[in-house]
């Protein structure tokens, strides 16, 4: 898995050049990737009246299913950093008012996710390569710790499921199909968290993630990594099935340590071919 990331860098295969990725570059694991996508246009109402007999939608509802909806899309990478979020386009999308939009993008900006500025609209947040490094730090302090408590709470149906997810991978890295490894590794990561029953850890985790869209896939395309990677998760599982907290946290910790490094290293990498940086441009 790799880890930190919002939206693409450097390294464009064709299905990137093509600005949309296959699904399984639209998961959350910590290895490259972006794409754009619009919403369904909504059928135009009738002077804003409902007609007779259609209930009238819960409005605490729609809102925080769109506000999930719409926090998931930027987590995913459907929308790029930098793009505009237009309040009419997406209250069109979510099926919800321009007014419930407004309050949506604010809680967004809450989370990091957006930046709104006044009298230009909201767009989605460009994070640099110095602050995906510092968020993976983060991010590793964390995931060490639901490691540790997974190898405490985890049951015998969990281990199961983690190690054949983990076997998965390993299938995947044989077959050389780097992005099915990636959304495998996303898929261990979040079984572990599961697994840990430490909600905070979880929910901090969560936001994190959703910042490192930009890096997701960049770290696996680094050669040797791959392997190195499967053998980093060989051992965190292994210390989670051994009911051995401290190994499990340390294996973590070591873990995501690599991808830092790894991250910071193609960062400058990206750096010294592309020139100064001008803190707008998505590598």
């Amino acid at each position: 898995m790799s880890g930190v990331g919002v939206g693409p860098h450097g390294y464009r295969p064709m299905w990137m050049a093509a600005g949309r990725a296959p699904a399984a570059a639209r998961e959350v694991s910590l290895d490259l990737g972006d794409r754009v996508v619009t919403g369904a246009v909504r059928p135009p109402a009738t002077a804003g009246r409902r007609a007779a007999g259609t209930p009238r939608p819960s409005s605490a509802r729609s809102a925080d299913e769109a506000y999930q909806e719409l926090r998931g899309a930027i987590h995913r990478g459907e929308l790029m950093p930098n793009e505009r979020l237009i309040e009419v386009e997406l209250a069109n999308r979510l099926q919800v008012s321009r007014a419930t939009v407004r309050t949506i993008l604010v809680r967004l900006a809450q989370d990091g996710l957006v930046v709104l500025t006044p009298n230009r609209g909201a767009h989605v947040r460009l994070v640099t390569e110095e602050e995906a490094v510092e968020i993976l730090q983060v991010r590793a302090v964390l995931e060490a710790l639901t490691a540790r408590q997974a190898a405490l709470n985890a049951t015998a149906r969990e281990i199961s499921t983690i190690r054949r997810v983990l076997a998965r991978m390993a299938r995947k890295l044989e077959q050389d199909d780097l992005l099915g490894y990636s959304e495998g590794n996303a898929k261990l990561h979040a079984a572990i968290i599961a697994a840990s029953r430490h909600e905070t850890a979880a929910r901090l985790i969560t936001g994190l993630r959703a910042q490192l869209v930009r890096f997701q896939y960049r770290t696996i395309l680094v050669p040797s990594r791959p392997a190195q990677s499967l053998g980093e998760h060989v051992a965190v599982v292994e210390a989670i099935a051994a009911r051995d907290p401290d190994a499990a946290e340390a294996a973590m910790r070591r873990h995501l340590g690599h991808v830092e490094s790894t991250l910071a290293n193609t960062a400058t990498a990206v750096r010294r071919r592309s020139g100064p940086s001008d803190g707008t441009r998505t590598a």
